[in-house]
């Protein structure tokens, strides 16, 4: 099993690119209290699978087209955020401050599961 430790409190973001339009997604990500929450979204446009469901948080323009979805307050169930991995032109990366790290190069095509785990 693969551990990566995001060194940074606060927030983390998972960034990829859509894989049929190919324009950049981001998810980010907070802990408070021991749970993880999925706290924001952007996205350049509403295409196939993406979109803001009622109620789930504030929609507003990113001024270029686009749509941020702030306030979604979210907690990720079991702390455990499941996804499968894209290929190198996807490009499913961590983003934490200034650090990146890029799932696609390690995982590519694999089923991975992103799991808060506490310190002891």
């Amino acid at each position: 099993m693969a551990r990566l430790t995001l060194v940074n409190s606060g927030e983390w973001c998972l960034h990829w690119n859509h894989s049929v339009a190919g324009f950049l997604v981001r998810d980010c990500f907070s802990v408070e209290a021991g749970q993880l929450f999925l706290q924001r979204s952007h996205q350049p446009d509403f295409a196939a699978g993406l979109d803001h469901v009622p109620e789930r948080g504030e929609l507003r323009s990113d001024g270029q087209g686009g749509y941020i979805i702030d306030n979604i307050n979210e907690p990720v169930s079991d702390n455990r955020l499941r996804l499968r991995v894209g290929s190198e032109r996807v490009s499913h990366r961590i983003v934490n401050g200034r650090q990146t790290f890029n799932l696609s190069h390690y995982v590519a095509g694999e089923r991975i599961e992103l799991r808060l785990v506490s310190r002891p």
